[in-house]
Parts: C-alpha cells; sequence; structure tokens
C-alpha cells in the first residue's frame, strides 16, 4: 500500500538548484518511492543572517515505507550529497523534512508530523499549496489556506 507524503527541500549550498534536482532525482529512485510532483523552486532568505539565500521546493511523494523508514531514506541521500550537520539552521548542501505523511499525526523525538515549523515557514507553505487541492486540511485539523493567511509572501522569489 502507497502513502502520500510531502518532502521539504532546501540548499543554500554547492549549486542549491542543481542540489534539489539530485535531491528529487534520488528520491524518485529510492526504494519504495515515487515522485508524484514538484512545485517550482523558490529563492528565500536564510533563517539566520549573514548566509546564503535558500532555494526551496516541495515534493510530492507516494511510498510504501514507513514514516521512520522514510525519514532513514532521505537523511541518506542528504548523507550522499555531502551534508554536514554543524550548527542548527546552519548552511547546508541538502536538507529533505518530512512536511507531511497521509493523514497521521506524528509526534515522537526523531519525527514530528506535521512539520513543527511549517507554519511560519513561506518557503514550506507556497511550495506545498501548488501541489495541493485548494480546500487542503492537514493532518492536525489545520487548513492551508488559512495558514497561508496568517504566512504573508514575504522574502520570497519564484524561481
Amino acid at each position: 500500500m502507497s502513502s502520500r507524503a510531502y518532502i521539504g527541500l532546501g540548499s543554500n549550498l554547492a549549486d542549491p538548484a542543481e542540489q534539489l534536482r539530485n535531491a528529487l532525482d534520488a528520491l524518485d529512485k529510492a526504494e519504495g518511492t515515487r515522485l508524484a510532483g514538484v512545485s517550482s523552486f523558490y529563492a528565500s532568505d536564510s533563517l539566520l543572517p549573514g548566509q546564503p539565500r535558500y532555494t526551496n521546493a516541495v515534493a510530492a511523494l507516494d511510498t510504501s515505507l514507513a514514516p521512520l523508514q522514510l525519514l532513514d531514506a532521505l537523511q541518506a541521500i542528504e548523507n550522499e550529497q555531502g551534508r554536514v550537520r554543524q550548527e542548527r539552521w546552519g548552511p547546508r548542501t541538502l536538507d529533505l523534512d518530512v512536511l507531511l505523511f497521509a493523514d497521521q499525526v506524528i509526534d515522537i523525538p526523531r519525527l514530528k508530523v506535521p512539520h513543527y515549523h511549517m507554519q511560519a515557514r513561506p518557503f514550506v507553505l507556497y511550495p506545498l499549496a501548488e501541489l495541493v487541492p485548494a480546500d487542503f486540511t492537514l493532518a492536525d485539523g489545520r487548513r492551508l489556506a488559512e495558514l497561508l493567511e496568517d504566512c504573508p509572501f514575504v522574502g520570497l522569489e519564484r524561481l
């Protein structure tokens, strides 16, 4: 059986758009996953001052993996593309986050779904909105349209 998951992608090092394209290719080839859709790419300001701008997107995946198996697959792709975890919110070659996983609410130490800060991140919400119906509701009952109203399209540039 397959579940639909939405993955946030971000990079601000080593040709970020190419990092995202490589990650999308890797997601489509990962065992038990198929790429079902990709948003536009967006440029966004870093959460920390003085870092290069990020390139972000959201991918829709159909996966037969369980949530933690998917997280392991995402982290393997990050590592293959040179991800080094030094500082929280620091510059990175690639960041892959499980934003949503089917209609599940997950709250365990390794994984929080819906993603714990997505409501405050236009670089997640606006790309996600390209991939779902206008009346989309997150598994925790929040409506995407309301999250978008509360999160202005600021510091974001569609590429």
